[in-house]
């Protein structure tokens, strides 16, 4: 039996993760190239901070409240929710979990660490800059396509649970007899 609420919560968890996708794919795309690129020393310092104002952010609110929703949807797909759209929600939760979570914790936060007591115009500080420039942008890549993977899992799920999804197969079958 699938309640409204588990579509409107397969949505929010859907739109939510292609907000957080949305931000890393601003890092990804032009903000860490401009930082490569720029003045080094500017560069970290900037990082740096960037790195002290992400922790107060509407951003990692959304980030982490990914976690507890998405294991918690899980939890509640296991009994209510149909085979296709379990098997969506176990996965965008499990993606999630390794690509997004996993990597910031194993990669991106300890890159961060190191970077953040390092003295930006210290000869080590601007080597190891060009190091985290490449590295970060990668993890960070992972990062976005999980988090866009998610995304798409979620909203697909939400899909499946409506009628809609009928709607779209029947018209989808019309086409196809048709040509």
């Amino acid at each position: 039996m699938t309640h409204s609420w588990i579509v409107y919560a397969c949505l929010g968890i859907g739109l939510s993760s292609a907000l957080v996708a949305g931000v890393f794919l601003a890092f990804s795309d032009f903000i860490m190239r401009a930082l490569i690129s720029a003045n080094p020393i500017g560069a970290i310092e900037s990082m740096q901070e960037i790195n002290v104002t992400v922790l107060r952010s509407v951003f990692l609110t959304t980030f982490f409240s990914l976690v507890p929703a998405t294991i918690g949807l899980s939890i509640i797909s296991v009994s209510n929710m149909e085979s296709s759209a379990k098997f969506l929600v176990l996965t965008g939760t499990a993606i999630y979990l390794l690509t997004v979570i996993l990597v910031t914790i194993i990669g991106n936060v300890p890159m961060n660490e190191k970077l953040a007591h390092m003295p930006p115009s210290s000869p080590d500080t601007i080597s190891y800059w060009r190091h985290y420039g490449l590295s970060w942008t990668k993890l960070n890549h992972l990062r976005t396509i999980g988090a866009f993977a998610t995304a798409v899992c979620f909203l697909l799920a939400a899909l499946s649970l409506t009628d809609a999804h009928n709607e779209i197969a029947r018209l989808v079958n019309e086409r196809a007899t048709d040509a």
